[in-house]
């Protein structure tokens, strides 16, 4: 009897895919309540600098790009560590594999994305396109020059998966969350509740200044922590104020020399 089952590989590669799609969705309804928001709506229409109809093509085209790697390498390494898993699984080697995939892809994506704030070529030429989205909002996370979502995310995305040793099965929920992490730092939104919120220091708010004119040579990390800014110098104190007319905005903090 011949029949069809959808691999672990497949789910890895798709499954994230969809969850960014459906989870920018919740936030599409969302963002139409005024008061939750970090710009107005008036200002994500006025000061973005590019249309939401480029930005949705771009994204389906890294996720295309993404897509076929991610294939590629779980072609490669899928079969042995699914063995692996198999004869050794435990809660704890989850928790450790998410944690160094989570530390990999963060330390990764830090100097890369510094590096292409320092560079003045690179820059021009390639991160400004993920910079016309002044005001973010969540389907636009991945809205990046096609080379910048290969070195950024899709290679980060590989050593996070190699050096952890996780499974195609585990990288079906890393990634999803990973996705569903990106999406929530780049939603425009301040949600009550928001676990995001409560256990990242690193969220829309956080990345929402580095998007600003003020903050674009501060606030690099992402996804998850903001050990890196904090180390090395890179890190930009704010506060969050409510908005006369409604919703919230980031203001800089001022820390003078002395502290």
């Amino acid at each position: 009897m011949i029949g069809f089952a959808i691999s672990d590989e497949f789910l890895g590669t798709f499954v994230p895919i969809l969850v960014y799609w459906v989870y920018s969705g919740m936030y599409i309804c969302i963002g139409s309540l005024e008061r939750y928001r970090l710009h107005s709506k008036i200002d994500e229409d006025e000061k973005n600098l590019v249309t939401k109809s480029t930005v949705v093509k771009g994204v389906l085209l890294q996720q295309t790009v993404q897509a076929i790697i991610s294939l590629i390498l779980f072609k490669i390494t899928g079969s042995d560590a699914d063995a692996a898993t198999t004869q050794e699984f435990s809660l704890l080697i989850l928790i450790r594999q998410f944690i160094i995939a989570m530390l990999v892809i963060d330390t990764w994506q830090y100097f890369i994305h510094r590096y292409m704030h320092l560079n003045k070529f690179l820059y021009k030429h390639i991160h400004s396109q993920h910079h016309r989205l002044i005001v973010p909002y969540s389907y636009g996370a991945l809205y990046n020059h096609p080379l910048e979502g290969l070195l950024l995310d899709t290679i980060g995305g590989a050593l996070s998966f190699l050096f952890s040793g996780m499974s195609p099965r585990t990288a079906i929920f890393f990634f999803s969350f990973a996705t569903i992490k990106t999406v929530d730092d780049h939603c425009g939104l301040w949600l009550p509740g928001n676990p995001f919120h409560i256990f990242f220091s690193n969220n829309s708010a956080y990345h929402d200044v580095h998007h600003q004119l003020y903050g674009t040579k501060y606030n690099f990390s992402q996804p998850f922590f903001v050990m890196w800014d904090r180390i090395l110098g890179t890190y930009m104190p704010y506060s969050l104020e409510k908005r006369a007319n409604g919703g919230f905005e980031t203001r800089p903090i001022k820390v003078s020399k002395a502290e």
